[in-house]
Protein backbone atom coordinates (compact mmCIF):
# COMPACT_ATOMS: atom_id res chain seq x y z
CA UNK A 1 0.00 0.00 0.00
CA UNK A 2 1.65 3.38 -0.88
CA UNK A 3 1.77 6.05 1.30
CA UNK A 4 1.51 9.62 0.41
CA UNK A 5 4.10 12.23 2.13
CA UNK A 6 3.36 14.83 4.56
CA UNK A 7 2.39 17.71 3.68
CA UNK A 8 3.97 20.52 5.86
CA UNK A 9 1.74 23.64 6.25
CA UNK A 10 3.77 27.09 5.98
CA UNK A 11 3.66 29.64 7.88
CA UNK A 12 1.59 32.22 6.54
CA UNK A 13 2.87 35.78 6.65
CA UNK A 14 2.40 39.44 5.27
CA UNK A 15 4.47 42.24 4.28
CA UNK A 16 3.97 45.96 4.84
CA UNK A 17 6.35 48.22 2.86
CA UNK A 18 6.58 51.27 0.64
CA UNK A 19 9.52 50.69 -0.66
CA UNK A 20 8.49 48.77 -4.46
CA UNK A 21 12.08 47.06 -4.73
CA UNK A 22 12.06 46.21 -1.14
CA UNK A 23 8.66 44.73 -0.83
CA UNK A 24 9.48 42.65 -3.86
CA UNK A 25 12.55 41.51 -2.30
CA UNK A 26 10.85 40.30 0.86
CA UNK A 27 8.40 38.64 -0.94
CA UNK A 28 10.61 36.32 -3.26
CA UNK A 29 13.05 36.03 0.10
CA UNK A 30 9.90 34.75 1.68
CA UNK A 31 8.50 32.68 -1.01
CA UNK A 32 11.42 30.82 -1.79
CA UNK A 33 11.32 29.26 1.69
CA UNK A 34 10.04 25.55 1.97
CA UNK A 35 8.50 26.45 5.19
CA UNK A 36 7.31 30.01 4.60
CA UNK A 37 4.63 31.66 2.50
CA UNK A 38 3.80 34.87 1.45
CA UNK A 39 0.20 35.45 1.44
CA UNK A 40 -0.18 39.25 0.69
CA UNK A 41 1.39 42.45 0.36
CA UNK A 42 -0.17 45.87 1.38
CA UNK A 43 1.92 49.84 0.69
CA UNK A 44 0.08 51.64 3.49
CA UNK A 45 -1.71 50.70 6.57
CA UNK A 46 -5.31 50.97 5.82
CA UNK A 47 -4.78 47.84 3.19
CA UNK A 48 -2.38 45.95 5.21
CA UNK A 49 -5.68 45.88 7.82
CA UNK A 50 -7.59 44.42 4.81
CA UNK A 51 -5.14 42.28 4.13
CA UNK A 52 -4.94 40.92 7.61
CA UNK A 53 -8.65 40.20 7.56
CA UNK A 54 -8.50 38.65 3.75
CA UNK A 55 -5.54 36.44 4.52
CA UNK A 56 -5.65 35.32 8.34
CA UNK A 57 -1.61 35.71 8.55
CA UNK A 58 0.50 34.16 11.14
CA UNK A 59 3.42 37.01 11.07
CA UNK A 60 3.28 40.28 9.78
CA UNK A 61 6.39 41.90 8.52
CA UNK A 62 6.07 46.04 8.08
CA UNK A 63 7.99 48.82 7.89
CA UNK A 64 8.09 50.88 11.02
CA UNK A 65 7.97 54.10 8.66
CA UNK A 66 5.27 54.52 6.16
CA UNK A 67 4.01 57.15 4.22
CA UNK A 68 0.55 56.59 4.41
CA UNK A 69 -0.53 55.67 7.84
CA UNK A 70 0.63 55.30 11.06
CA UNK A 71 3.32 51.94 11.86
CA UNK A 72 2.70 51.60 15.60
CA UNK A 73 -0.50 52.21 15.19
CA UNK A 74 -1.58 49.44 12.88
CA UNK A 75 0.53 47.27 15.32
CA UNK A 76 -1.70 48.54 18.01
CA UNK A 77 -4.95 48.09 16.47
CA UNK A 78 -4.26 44.82 14.24
CA UNK A 79 -2.84 43.24 17.82
CA UNK A 80 -6.19 43.72 19.43
CA UNK A 81 -7.99 42.63 16.69
CA UNK A 82 -5.95 39.39 15.88
CA UNK A 83 -3.76 38.85 19.17
CA UNK A 84 -2.65 35.67 17.94
CA UNK A 85 -0.34 37.44 15.28
CA UNK A 86 3.37 38.21 15.81
CA UNK A 87 4.97 40.93 14.30
CA UNK A 88 8.33 41.88 13.12
CA UNK A 89 9.34 45.46 12.12
CA UNK A 90 11.92 46.07 10.28
CA UNK A 91 13.52 49.50 10.14
CA UNK A 92 16.60 51.80 9.03
CA UNK A 93 16.95 53.28 12.54
CA UNK A 94 18.88 51.52 15.39
CA UNK A 95 17.95 54.12 17.35
CA UNK A 96 16.51 52.09 20.57
CA UNK A 97 13.87 54.57 21.28
CA UNK A 98 12.31 52.73 18.14
CA UNK A 99 12.58 49.66 18.93
CA UNK A 100 11.05 50.33 22.67
CA UNK A 101 8.04 52.13 20.87
CA UNK A 102 7.65 49.34 18.73
CA UNK A 103 7.90 46.38 21.05
CA UNK A 104 5.50 48.45 23.69
CA UNK A 105 2.91 48.53 20.92
CA UNK A 106 3.29 44.97 20.55
CA UNK A 107 5.73 43.89 18.46
CA UNK A 108 8.27 40.60 18.87
CA UNK A 109 10.96 41.82 16.92
CA UNK A 110 13.12 44.75 16.04
CA UNK A 111 15.82 44.25 12.97
CA UNK A 112 17.68 46.94 10.64
CA UNK A 113 16.69 46.87 6.60
CA UNK A 114 20.40 46.57 6.20
CA UNK A 115 20.56 43.04 7.95
CA UNK A 116 21.55 39.96 5.18
CA UNK A 117 18.80 37.99 4.44
CA UNK A 118 19.96 35.12 5.98
CA UNK A 119 19.48 37.22 9.31
CA UNK A 120 15.91 38.24 8.23
CA UNK A 121 14.88 34.94 7.58
CA UNK A 122 16.39 34.17 11.09
CA UNK A 123 14.56 36.59 12.94
CA UNK A 124 11.05 35.59 11.00
CA UNK A 125 11.86 32.03 12.29
CA UNK A 126 12.62 33.13 15.74
CA UNK A 127 9.51 35.20 16.08
CA UNK A 128 6.85 32.61 14.55
CA UNK A 129 8.31 30.61 16.95
CA UNK A 130 7.42 33.01 19.93
CA UNK A 131 10.61 34.58 20.77
CA UNK A 132 11.56 37.71 20.70
CA UNK A 133 14.43 39.14 18.22
CA UNK A 134 16.76 42.03 17.91
CA UNK A 135 19.52 42.75 15.48
CA UNK A 136 22.35 43.13 16.42
CA UNK A 137 23.07 46.65 16.35
CA UNK A 138 19.81 47.00 18.59
CA UNK A 139 20.47 44.40 20.99
CA UNK A 140 23.91 46.52 21.35
CA UNK A 141 22.47 49.49 22.23
CA UNK A 142 19.86 47.81 24.76
CA UNK A 143 23.44 46.51 26.91
CA UNK A 144 24.88 50.48 26.25
CA UNK A 145 21.82 51.41 27.96
CA UNK A 146 22.22 49.47 30.98
CA UNK A 147 25.78 50.58 31.39
CA UNK A 148 24.64 54.07 31.11
CA UNK A 149 24.70 55.60 34.70
CA UNK A 150 22.33 58.18 33.23
CA UNK A 151 20.50 59.72 30.28
CA UNK A 152 21.22 62.85 28.95
CA UNK A 153 18.41 65.54 29.93
CA UNK A 154 17.82 65.91 25.99
CA UNK A 155 17.57 62.44 25.06
CA UNK A 156 15.22 61.59 28.28
CA UNK A 157 13.02 64.38 27.26
CA UNK A 158 12.41 62.48 23.81
CA UNK A 159 11.82 59.66 25.56
CA UNK A 160 9.32 60.87 27.88
CA UNK A 161 7.30 61.58 24.66
CA UNK A 162 4.06 59.94 23.40
CA UNK A 163 4.08 57.76 20.27
CA UNK A 164 1.61 60.70 18.68
CA UNK A 165 4.42 63.36 19.90
CA UNK A 166 7.46 61.47 19.00
CA UNK A 167 5.95 61.28 15.57
CA UNK A 168 4.96 65.37 15.77
CA UNK A 169 8.33 65.74 16.90
CA UNK A 170 9.84 63.46 13.80
CA UNK A 171 8.26 65.88 11.72
CA UNK A 172 8.80 68.86 12.92
CA UNK A 173 12.93 67.97 12.72
CA UNK A 174 12.50 67.11 8.89
CA UNK A 175 10.88 70.91 8.42
CA UNK A 176 7.10 69.99 8.06
CA UNK A 177 5.14 72.61 9.48
CA UNK A 178 2.33 72.51 11.69
CA UNK A 179 -0.16 72.25 8.92
CA UNK A 180 1.02 69.49 6.84
CA UNK A 181 1.35 67.77 10.22
CA UNK A 182 -2.11 68.33 10.57
CA UNK A 183 -2.91 67.04 6.99
CA UNK A 184 -0.48 63.87 7.31
CA UNK A 185 -2.63 62.72 10.75
CA UNK A 186 -5.78 63.80 9.26
CA UNK A 187 -5.96 66.10 12.40
CA UNK A 188 -6.88 69.88 13.21
CA UNK A 189 -3.96 72.22 13.21
CA UNK A 190 -4.93 73.24 16.79
CA UNK A 191 -4.42 69.64 17.75
CA UNK A 192 -1.09 69.57 16.00
CA UNK A 193 -0.51 72.77 17.96
CA UNK A 194 -1.25 71.36 21.44
CA UNK A 195 1.00 68.69 20.70
CA UNK A 196 4.17 70.86 20.28
CA UNK A 197 3.36 72.79 23.22
CA UNK A 198 3.02 69.74 25.52
CA UNK A 199 6.19 68.36 23.61
CA UNK A 200 8.12 72.00 24.85
CA UNK A 201 7.20 71.18 28.00
CA UNK A 202 8.50 68.18 28.11
CA UNK A 203 12.10 69.11 26.84
CA UNK A 204 11.95 72.21 28.42
CA UNK A 205 12.10 74.51 25.53
CA UNK A 206 10.21 77.92 25.61
CA UNK A 207 9.54 78.66 22.06
CA UNK A 208 8.35 77.22 19.01
CA UNK A 209 12.05 78.42 17.46
CA UNK A 210 13.49 76.51 19.79
CA UNK A 211 11.15 73.36 19.19
CA UNK A 212 11.99 73.46 15.81
CA UNK A 213 15.72 74.13 16.01
CA UNK A 214 16.12 71.40 18.86
CA UNK A 215 14.19 68.91 16.53
CA UNK A 216 15.90 69.52 13.79
CA UNK A 217 19.11 68.61 15.48
CA UNK A 218 18.22 65.35 16.88
CA UNK A 219 16.36 64.01 13.30
CA UNK A 220 20.33 65.07 11.54
CA UNK A 221 21.88 63.04 15.04
CA UNK A 222 19.32 60.35 14.63
CA UNK A 223 17.35 60.06 11.70
CA UNK A 224 19.43 60.91 8.63
CA UNK A 225 18.13 62.67 5.57
CA UNK A 226 14.14 62.97 5.14
CA UNK A 227 13.69 64.67 1.74
CA UNK A 228 11.33 61.77 0.54
CA UNK A 229 9.29 61.62 3.03
CA UNK A 230 8.72 65.47 2.76
CA UNK A 231 8.47 64.97 -1.16
CA UNK A 232 5.52 62.64 -0.11
CA UNK A 233 3.89 64.74 2.40
CA UNK A 234 3.88 67.91 -0.18
CA UNK A 235 2.31 65.67 -2.90
CA UNK A 236 -0.12 64.55 -0.64
CA UNK A 237 -1.14 67.61 0.26
CA UNK A 238 -1.77 68.43 -3.60
CA UNK A 239 -3.54 65.85 -4.59
CA UNK A 240 -6.36 66.88 -1.78
CA UNK A 241 -6.59 70.31 -3.30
Amino acid sequence: MSTKPKSHKKSRIIVVEDHPVLLDGLRQLIGSQPDLACVGVADNTSDAKRVVEQSKPDLMVLDLRLKAGDALELIKSVRVENPQLKMLVLSQYDELIFAERALRAGASGYIMKENATDEVLRAVRKVLAGELYFSERVAAAVLQRTLREKPSASRAGVEALSDREMQVFQLLGASYSSREIAEQFHLSRKTIETHCEKIKHKLNLHTAAELKEFARKWATENLGPLEGRVESLSQTGRSKK
